[in-house]
C-alpha cells in the first residue's frame, strides 16, 4: 500500500505523556498525521485519574488541556486495548508510521529486606491506586485495624498516603475518593502514621507544596526530633551548594514544625523519621506484618560522588500493624523492544528508541517515565514528549518512518472490545452527575464491567 498523508501515529499510554505528545503532534502544521492514543483502561488519563491523590483538586484539573487535545481534528482515543496481548507491537508497525510508547513506571522497586511479602505489608502505589478507584485495585483490602502505620520513603506518594491516612473522612467526604476507600477509611484505627527515610531532610524527594499539607492536616500532631534536622557536613555542603530558596523554606517547615507542642485532645500522630533504613519486617503471632526493624544511618560520600546513608551501628524497631513501601517506582519491559532493566527505562537519545547497542531503531520512540526513569512531576511531562514528538516530526519530513501494509482502521475494526472518546464521555458525565447529587467534584465507577457497559451506552448494573 503506498504511503499517503497524513501520517498515522500510534502512542501507547494515555497518560500525561502521551497526551503532551499527542497535542504537539497535532499542533503542528508542517507535517499532517493523525493520532491513536491506546490505552489498556478504557478511560484516559492514566495516574492523574488513579495516581493523584483526591483531595488534589487543582492538580486534577489538568485533564482540561488534555481534553483539549482529544478534541483536535486527527485524534481517536482507544481505550481497553492491552498493547502485547491484544495487539502487538508487529500489528502496529503494520498499521502506523511511528509508535511512540508512553506507559510510565508501572511496577515499584523492591526493598529487597526479610519479611517484605508479609500479609499487611504493600506497594504504596497499591494503595494508590485503591483509594483512587482503579477498576483492577478495587477488591484489594488494606487492615486498617492497627494503630500504627509505617510508609517507607520520603518522596510525594509517601507524603500523599501519609496524608490520607490521618486525613479527617469529613474532609475526604467532598472529595472524588472512591467510595470503598472512604467506607474503608471511615472504620480506620489508624491514630499513628510514621514516615521513614533513609536520608536526611536536604536529600528528601518530597516538593515543598507537598510537605506544607502534610505539616497542617487539621487536628494531627507533626513530631520530628530537632536533632535529626541538625545538618551534618555533607547536607551543609549540599545546601550551601545548591543556593536554593525552596531548600532553605523546607527546612525552615520543618524546623517550625518540629518546635510544636501536642495540642489538646489531639490522638492522631505524624512522625517523621529520617537516617533510618529498613532491616527486617517482623510477623506477629497471627503472621501479619508487626514491626520493622531499622539501621539509623548517617552520610557518607561516595566513590562516584552521592551520598549514601550508612549504617552507625544503632539500630531501632518501629511499631507497625500496616506498612507502605514508597522507594521508587519501575517501567517494565515492554515485549519486542529493547529495556534497561537497571534503570527501567526504554534505551533511547531524545525519545528515539534505539537498542542495546546504540542502534536508533527507525519508527519507534518513547517518551515519560519509561523514557527517562520516574522524575519529576505532571508538568515535567511537557517538555519530556515534546523533545520526543518533534523528534518524531523531523524524522517524518527526512522520510524516516515505518512503512505499514495496511490502514489503522483495519486495525481498530478488528478491536472490537475497545472503547473510544464518545464512551469515555459517557463515563465522565455519570461520574460527574453522581458527584453533583452528592456534593462532590465525581463519585467514580470503579467496576470494569459497569465502566464498559457505560463506555458502550448502556446503563451499569444495579
Amino acid at each position: 500500500m503506498k504511503d499517503t498523508a497524513p501520517y498515522r501515529i500510534a502512542i501507547v499510554g494515555a497518560g500525561p505523556a502521551g497526551f503532551y505528545a499527542a497535542g504537539h503532534l497535532l499542533a503542528n502544521t508542517a507535517v499532517p498525521v493523525t493520532v491513536d492514543l491506546f490505552d489498556r483502561l478504557p478511560t484516559p488519563f492514566g495516574l492523574v485519574r488513579s495516581g493523584v491523590a483526591h483531595d488534589h483538586h487543582k492538580i486534577k484539573s489538568v485533564t482540561r488541556i488534555y481534553e483539549k487535545t482529544a478534541r483536535r481534528e486527527g485524534f481517536r482515543f482507544v481505550g481497553h486495548v492491552d498493547v502485547g496481548s491484544d495487539v502487538s507491537l508487529a500489528e502496529l508497525a503494520a498499521h502506523y508510521h511511528a509508535v511512540m510508547i508512553t506507559t510510565g513506571a508501572q511496577t515499584d522497586r523492591r526493598l529487597g529486606i526479610p519479611g517484605e511479602d508479609l500479609p499487611g505489608v504493600h506497594p504504596a502505589t497499591d494503595f494508590v491506586a485503591w483509594y483512587n478507584g482503579h477498576p483492577n485495585y478495587t477488591e484489594y483490602a488494606f487492615d486498617l485495624a492497627a494503630e500504627r502505620a509505617v510508609v517507607i520513603g520520603m518522596g510525594n506518594v509517601a507524603v500523599d498516603v501519609a496524608r490520607i491516612m490521618l486525613r479527617s473522612c469529613d474532609e475526604l467526604g467532598t472529595t472524588d475518593i472512591a467510595d470503598h476507600a472512604l467506607d474503608a477509611l471511615k472504620h480506620s484505627r489508624i491514630k499513628h502514621v510514621t514516615l521513614v527515610g533513609r536520608r536526611g531532610p536536604v536529600q528528601a524527594a518530597f516538593t515543598n507544596p507537598e510537605l506544607k499539607e502534610l505539616l497542617h492536616l487539621k487536628d494531627v500532631h507533626i513530631a520530628i526530633d530537632a536533632e535529626q534536622l541538625v545538618l551534618d557536613a555533607f547536607s551543609e555542603a549540599a545546601r550551601v551548594a545548591a543556593d536554593d530558596r525552596e531548600l532553605e523554606a523546607r527546612l525552615a517547615m520543618l524546623r517550625e514544625a518540629a518546635q510544636r507542642e501536642p495540642a489538646p485532645g489531639v490522638d492522631r500522630v505524624l512522625t517523621l523519621q529520617f537516617f533510618r533504613s529498613p532491616t527486617a519486617l517482623l510477623a506477629g503471632a497471627d503472621g501479619r506484618v508487626r514491626a520493622m526493624n531499622t539501621d539509623v544511618t548517617h552520610l557518607e560520600s561516595a566513590s562516584d560522588g552521592r551520598l549514601r546513608a550508612v549504617a552507625t551501628g544503632e539500630t531501632e524497631t518501629l511499631e507497625a500493624g500496616i506498612v507502605l513501601k514508597s522507594v521508587g517506582y519501575k517501567g517494565i519491559a515492554v515485549e519486542g523492544l529493547p529495556f534497561d532493566d537497571r534503570d527501567g527505562v526504554i534505551p533511547n537519545a531524545g525519545g528515539r528508541i534505539h537498542s542495546e547497542e546504540g542502534e536508533v531503531l527507525p519508527g519507534w520512540y518513547t517518551a515519560g517515565w519509561i523514557k527517562r526513569g520516574p522524575t519529576g512531576v505532571i508538568g515535567t511531562n511537557k517538555a519530556d514528549a515534546q523533545e520526543s514528538a518533534q523528534h518524531l516530526l523531523d524524522d517524518l519530513s527526512d522520510g524516516i518512518h515505518l512503512a505499514p501494509s495496511h490502514h489503522a482502521d483495519a486495525l481498530l475494526g478488528r478491536l472490537v472490545q475497545r472503547t473510544d472518546l464518545a464512551g469515555w464521555h459517557r463515563i465522565d458525565a455519570q461520574e460527574t452527575s453522581r458527584g453533583e447529587a452528592s456534593g462532590r467534584p465525581r463519585v467514580k465507577v470503579t467496576n470494569m464491567d459497569d465502566l464498559l457497559s457505560l463506555a458502550r451506552g448502556h446503563r451499569p448494573a444495579a
